[in-house]
């Protein structure tokens, strides 16, 4: 059985998923870039995954956009998004929550039409492996 560990920055909220992602999407809609401040979310899909909270299940808050179904849960002390099952029959897992390697690699970009215009993978950019001086 597929089991994945995942925590929040703080470390207040801890989590483990419970069987298989069905997808894993790099969603580029203006909602994701506004929620993630980046140029998209990184989300896994499960149907079927089952998610125990360790510690912090009271930590986590949620908030719906209203007239979307977009929604996103996170911890009310650092603010980091963790797993949601606000869509019934649906787990959602922010990928950079887990703590543990995925053997699934992103299924595909989504809502590419709304990609950040400074997003652009064509544009060679130099390559650091920390902050550089």
């Amino acid at each position: 059985m597929n089991k994945h560990q995942g925590s929040c920055l703080c470390g207040a909220v801890k989590f483990e998923v419970q069987g298989a992602f069905d997808s894993f999407y790099l969603c580029h809609c203006q909602h994701c870039q506004k929620d993630s401040g980046s140029a998209h979310a990184a989300n896994l899909f499960s149907q079927s995954a089952r998610l125990f909270w360790h510690s912090g299940a009271d930590a986590v808050t949620s908030f719906t956009l209203t007239g979307t179904r977009h929604h996103k849960s996170f911890c009310k002390h650092c603010g980091s998004a963790v797993p949601n099952t606000q869509i019934a029959g649906l787990l959602v897992v922010p990928a950079g929550s887990l703590d543990t390697d995925l053997d699934i690699r992103p299924t595909a970009h989504i809502f590419s039409s709304s990609r950040a215009h400074w997003d652009n993978p064509n544009i060679k950019t130099p390559v650091f492996d920390r902050l550089p001086r």
